[in-house]
């Protein structure tokens, strides 16, 4: 503790405003350590010396650091850090000219900080990674950019130039080629203007230290700072016969940290060439792998990053919902409206008011965070027959299907309604937290298993902005804002979709439902969005519009016995056990968890089915997780028969409503049973009907 490289000292000082120590060593075999050591003195830090290993250094920063009094010993090195838990001095010597001997009595400096340099290595992952080949740099002692495989150029430090002058004369040279090539001459070519002139010196490549005597104990060499590696390893490999340097690195774990190396592998090369009379170039170097960039040990950690934690999404109404008041749940990765509280309501009396303008007159809910895949391509109704349990193939141009989805295993992984565009092309709709999933789903199967299909599946969630309007008034509303959609029952029915203009806006307008009323989903390219609600807002002000959030459209859709897929489901919930076996289709041939719903164990008695519950208490909402016992016991434990899935009071039925995943639960209707509550308390519910409310559909026709 208390050794670090200099452009860490220096990256402290300067973007963090952090002094790693009090009183500095640097040690260095080249300028850029004069630098960090003018840095540090610059924030009050004491510099006792820079120990030098090259005899006679010269340039300006050896200038400034002179003419800034700090103390520069020349053709030395640090030979030893004297402390335990944290350094307390350093023992510096004299250097022979070959770098193999400490020729003087050493002296011994106080500090509490060592920063090291040994000069620079080029970032040359990308150019390795594009097969090109490098070469060594013998007056640098790094590894450059050699011989192009593929049509690029290396410029800069990541050609080995790491002084600004050289960078901006070689990035010029590159930019001017390059401007050459793609047909422009050379009167078009702007010249850059010249840098500041050099200001390093040569550096001096010196690989190890030599110890303090022969009678001096030899202390740790550190290669690899990450992974602990020390020259003492690498000469142990070499005498176990580990040459090939892919071979060090997996004997020594060289090069196996999140800098994959930047710090330790050639000065490791170094080593092992010494060690086996072989020089660097001949040894070469290990393969570079993605990523060329250092893995953050913070991610690695899972610090403490809060909401950058995760990439935040928004819709374009977002700001519009912000302006509302509405606190934001997070789906996913998206911020959606929790509900809106007007005058300082709470989230009941909000959530209220919600479900009963829907219900009663006309709402309003941003959808746009429901995922979108645009399927093309002649093989397309094969994948929609394969993916979901239903059949597909008699679906007709502009008309929509619910599916479900399953797992090989025969469980339900998502739901939604997809719609048939064109002879070839549909649009899928699956659940906010499960688009990314689904999406990698369907790519599994067709990069994997189905390789003939012509079918390309198309991420379009952020193209299309959805807005939902819902209830019985909004029939009357949309009409006010489209001229060229035929709203009549007959040719705009439920599950199909017809294209026009709402409100001015090219749209795809759709006849599909989560809330059990008559409602219209409008899809126009995610820059009207804003538009469009606005326009919806101002038209539906006589009609009373209301906007609803997440809460108060899982209380309708609850109402319905519409379930939400890892909510109402758990991993291990089959489309029977939902009571939608009519989902799953008797005639296609296959389909994904067509097998595994065949398994005795799946249609056996005693599974747990999804039913819906009456507390015997109306005004009492069973807590969603609560367990239905089979049994009332004293103590726990309590034979488990299920759960409650999704619980709400219900303004329109004003009482409790609950679903829950109960043992042969259809088979137990007007059943009562028994739940037993976290404080102990036991309460009773009815097992009824999942369909609370509207359960033929009447309303949602319209």
């Amino acid at each position: 503790p208390g050794v670090m490289l200099a452009s860490a000292a220096r990256t402290y000082v300067n973007r963090y405003a952090v002094r790693p120590g009090r009183r500095a060593v640097v040690f260095t075999t080249n300028d850029s350590a004069y630098a960090a050591a003018i840095d540090l003195k610059a924030v009050d830090m004491e510099i006792a010396a820079i120990v030098d290993a090259r005899r006679e250094p010269a340039g300006s920063l050896v200038t400034q650091a002179r003419e800034a009094g700090i103390e520069i010993i020349t053709g030395q090195a640090v030979a030893s850090a004297i402390g335990w838990r944290s350094v307390k001095a350093v023992e510096v010597a004299a250097l022979d000219e070959a770098g193999h001997k400490l020729t003087s009595e050493p002296r011994r400096i106080s500090c509490d900080l060592i920063c090291v340099s040994g000069g620079w290595n080029p970032t040359v992952h990308l150019f390795s990674q594009s097969r090109g080949k490098l070469r060594f740099d013998d007056a640098r002692g790094c590894f450059a950019p050699g011989e192009s495989f593929q049509a690029e150029q290396s410029a800069g430090a990541a050609n080995g130039a790491f002084e600004l002058a050289e960078c901006l004369s070689e990035g010029a040279a590159a930019g001017a080629a390059a401007a050459r090539a793609s047909g422009l001459s050379a009167a078009d070519v702007v010249k850059a203007p010249p840098g500041p002139p050099a200001q390093d010196g040569p550096p001096r490549l010196l690989w190890l230290v030599p110890p303090l005597g022969e009678k001096r104990k030899i202390g740790k060499h550190f290669v690899d700072y990450q992974n602990d590696v020390t020259a003492a390893d690498v000469s142990l490999a070499a005498r176990e016969g580990y040459l090939s340097v892919e071979h060090l690195k997996r004997y020594t774990t060289l090069g196996m940290g999140t800098d994959q190396g930047k710090t330790s592998n050639v000065n490791a090369l170094a080593l092992l060439a010494h060690d086996t009379d072989s020089d660097i170039p001949s040894l070469g170097v290990t393969t570079f792998r993605p990523p060329y960039s250092p893995t953050t040990i913070g991610a690695l950690a899972g610090r403490e990053i809060a909401d950058f934690g995760d990439p935040i999404r928004r819709t374009p109404m977002h700001h519009w919902h912000e302006l509302a008041g509405a606190p934001f749940e997070n789906v996913g990765q998206w911020k959606r409206p929790w509900y809106y509280s007007y005058a300082g309501e709470g989230m009941h009396h909000a959530v209220t008011r919600e479900c009963l303008a829907v219900r009663r007159s006309v709402g309003i809910v941003d959808a746009s965070t429901l995922g979108k895949i645009d399927i093309h391509g002649p093989d397309a109704v094969e994948l929609l027959n394969m993916v979901y349990t239903n059949a597909w193939h008699d679906l007709e141009i502009g008309h929509s299907r619910y599916g479900l989805m399953c797992d090989e295993q025969g469980f339900v992984i998502d739901d939604g309604v997809t719609t048939r565009l064109g002879p070839n092309h549909y649009l899928m709709t699956t659940t906010t937290g499960n688009a990314a999933r689904v999406l990698a789903w369907l790519e599994e199967w067709l990069q994997c298993e189905f390789l003939k299909w012509r079918v390309y599946c198309t991420s379009v969630t952020e193209q299309w902005a959805t807005i939902a309007l819902a209830g019985p008034n909004a029939r009357r509303l949309l009409t006010e804002l489209t001229a060229d959609i035929d709203l009549s029952p007959n040719a705009f029915p439920h599950m199909t979709v017809r294209s026009g203009h709402v409100a001015g806006i090219p749209a795809r307008v759709f006849r599909v439902s989560f809330t059990g009323e008559l409602s219209y989903e409008i899809n126009v390219p995610a820059s009207y969005g804003m538009t469009l609600w606005t326009a919806c807002m101002t038209a539906g002000a006589r009609y009373g519009i209301t906007p609803f959030g997440t809460e108060s459209m899982h209380v309708l859709r609850a109402e319905k016995g519409y379930i939400i897929v890892g909510q109402d489901t758990d991993g291990t919930v089959t489309p029977l056990d939902l009571g939608m076996g009519w989902i799953v289709s008797k005639k296609k041939r296959d389909f994904l968890g067509k097998r595994g719903m065949a398994r005795p164990d799946l249609a056996r008695a005693g599974r747990k089915q999804l039913v819906g519950l009456r507390a015997h208490d109306p005004s009492f909402v069973l807590p969603e997780g609560t367990h239905a016992v089979s049994e009332v016991r004293r103590k726990p434990p309590m034979p488990m028969i299920g759960h409650v899935t999704s619980s709400y009071m219900s303004p329109i039925l004003e009482r409790s409503i609950a679903l829950a995943l109960i043992v042969d639960g259809r088979k137990r209707k007007g059943e009562s049973i028994s739940l037993s509550l976290l404080d102990g308390a036991v309460v009773q519910a009815e097992i009824v009907d999942p369909r609370f409310y509207d359960p033929d559909g009447a309303k949602l026709h319209g």
